[in-house]
């Protein structure tokens, strides 16, 4: 894509009440724009990582065997009255037709995903299924100050599994934390497993968890043995011994990038959620609830990858692999800086051209906020000797190369 054709443009500063440096970062970037708190706008360049992120999941889900459905982000009140939670979830979002029937707008979806699936459960030999769903979420946040960490609407993939009977889940819930893995991995986030509280479903659930300085929880956990809680949870303080290895517990902040539920019966029970056994006795099938939001994971790898120049994207995520600079109004230097664009295009490489009739220093310090992970320019220096120069966006040092060897270099 050519930098002139892109319609957003970066800028000097965030909105004033803009606190959160992720949001700093992509709006100055020109990522995403701000509607109102806890609201945001994805704009090509932030969609495009969007995109990437979800791209990601959906291969690990797959591999997990789950099967991509969309359900409606709009939910009749009779559906959450049914479980007990229309008034149990205080950020439910409840809006009331002209009719005078009453919504919510979905928070998450075991309200609608548990009598769906009821409709193709009969026997045993129906079970397991796994089905999961991207889409946008609304909740009702009194405190939307972390950016697209924490929205009120956010992009988010929830997959739901249904067994015959626990061995079959835990098998399952297992496979689910390594896709988990995998996926964070291909993001560029080292995530841990954490112990959370597990609500009205179960002792524990488990949080993946990013530590960084920017983090909004704070983690106790043992360094030598994996052991990990979130602070809400856990009755031990910093220094204490480890109760799995005795060694000193420490304390980090972290972002949460997410979360697995085991849901047991809560919901089967609610919508009579049942199956056949080999035997014809019905039994109650159990269920799990698994969640990854796009948005937040994106929020997550600007708080994790960037410095003071702006964003580092990992190079599986990035908008482009490329930021192709030409430097000089001369003829010869945007006849060399098209042709290669026009090579990178055609080897299917993704680049940004800046194209821009910009001063160096201008595109220099947009190629740095953008973070795309590699930069080449081309000047009346590089091309004096048929070269251009490469710098990756993490590193400090550039290299000279070739033009005839750039596009095999990729």
């Amino acid at each position: 894509m050519k930098q002139s054709k892109l319609f957003t443009k970066t800028k000097k500063d965030a909105p004033k009440d803009e606190v959160s440096l992720n949001a700093q970062l992509l709006i100055k970037a020109g990522f995403i724009d701000k509607l109102t708190a806890g609201v945001y706008t994805y704009l090509p360049l932030g969609l495009e990582v969007l995109k990437k992120v979800q791209k990601i999941i959906r291969k690990e889900m797959n591999k997990i065997d789950g099967q991509e459905i969309l359900m409606p982000a709009l939910s009749p009140k009779e559906n959450w009255e049914q479980t007990g939670r229309w008034n149990e979830i205080d950020v439910l979002f409840k809006v009331k037709s002209q009719t005078d029937k009453e919504y919510a707008l979905g928070a998450t979806h075991e309200e609608i995903v548990t009598p769906l699936i009821g409709q193709f459960i009969n026997s045993y030999k129906d079970l397991p299924i796994a089905v999961y769903q991207i889409q946008d979420k609304f909740r009702d946040e009194l405190r939307a100050k972390s950016g697209i960490l924490r929205g009120r609407e956010f992009n988010m993939k929830d997959l739901y599994s249904f067994h015959a009977d626990q061995d079959d889940f835990e098998k399952y819930y297992e496979k689910s934390k390594q896709a988990y893995f995998n996926i964070f991995q291909a993001c560029g986030l080292d995530a841990k497993i954490v112990e959370a509280d597990g609500g009205s479903f179960s002792k524990f659930s488990h949080e993946f968890q990013v530590f960084t300085e920017y983090g909004e929880d704070n983690i106790k956990y043992c360094e030598k043995c994996g052991f990990a809680q979130n602070e809400e949870i856990c009755d031990l303080k910093t220094g204490d011994k480890c109760p799995n290895c005795n060694e000193k517990i420490e304390e980090k902040k972290a972002i949460e990038v997410g979360n697995i539920f085991p849901l047991k019966t809560k919901f089967s029970d609610a919508f009579k959620l049942s199956y056949s056994d080999k035997n014809g006795k019905k039994q109650p099938v159990i269920m799990g609830c698994y969640g990854i939001g796009p948005s937040r994971v994106v929020g997550s790898i600007v708080e994790v990858h960037h410095d003071e120049k702006g964003i580092i994207w990992p190079e599986n995520v990035a908008p482009f692999k490329v930021h192709l600079i030409s430097l000089g109004n001369s003829d010869k230097i945007i006849a060399a800086a098209d042709d290669l664009y026009k090579k990178f295009v055609q080897a299917g490489i993704e680049v940004l051209y800046d194209d821009r009739d910009e001063p160096a220093g201008v595109k220099f310090n947009d190629s740095d906020l953008i973070g795309i992970p590699y930069r080449i320019v081309i000047s009346e220096k590089t091309l004096a000797k048929d070269s251009i120069e490469l710098k990756p966006r993490a590193e400090e040092k550039a290299e000279i190369i070739k033009i005839s060897k750039i596009i095999t270099k990729f």
